[in-house]
């Protein structure tokens, strides 16, 4: 059922502690799908990207599709260190499929390190290139807050539309 102006919000919310280097000493931080040099990688099934997953919930949630475990559950061999943004391009496929395009998603990521303003560009471009829609990201420090340092989380909130059969079946 749409909404009568056939628009649907949804939110997405994902955390990853940090990896202890001598377990995952081969494993890089990935980030909006991009691979940094710097930083601890973070623990996680697929490759872990917060900032993919957080989307991917945001979009599947506004669509009624569940969210990023029901569709790519981390029991499943098939998943095990899976890139994020290739996953996030099948879950806007699926809500192409069920009529619904996303307008834009904007995410706030949460982290004192790495900076991701030297990254943000290309991060920007995965992230679109995978929901065929405007992107946003933020990066904010903890402040020192306990608790938040360790690890990396993100929240999401994306913006659907109804398709128009005039719109491509393709994101």
């Amino acid at each position: 059922m749409t909404s009568p102006l056939d628009l649907r919000v949804g939110q997405g919310f994902d955390v990853h502690p940090f990896a202890d280097p001598a377990d995952h000493a081969d494993k890089p931080l990935v980030l909006g799908g991009v691979t940094f040099a710097e930083g601890p990688a973070l623990v996680g099934h697929s490759d872990a990207d917060v900032i993919a997953h957080a989307i991917t919930d945001a979009i599947l949630g506004a669509a009624g599709l569940g969210d990023i475990g029901q569709l790519f559950p981390d029991t499943a061999a098939e998943h095990a260190g899976a890139d994020s943004i290739e996953l996030l391009a099948i879950a806007t496929s699926k809500v192409v499929e069920a009529g619904w395009v996303v307008v834009n998603a904007d995410a706030t990521v949460i982290l004192d390190t790495p900076k991701l303003a030297p990254h943000r560009a290309e991060m920007i471009d995965n992230l679109q290139g995978a929901v065929g829609a405007p992107v946003s990201v933020k990066g904010k420090r903890t402040e020192g807050v306990a608790g938040l340092g360790g690890g990396i989380q993100c929240h999401a909130v994306a913006l659907l539309a109804a398709r128009t059969n005039d719109e491509t079946s393709e994101p």
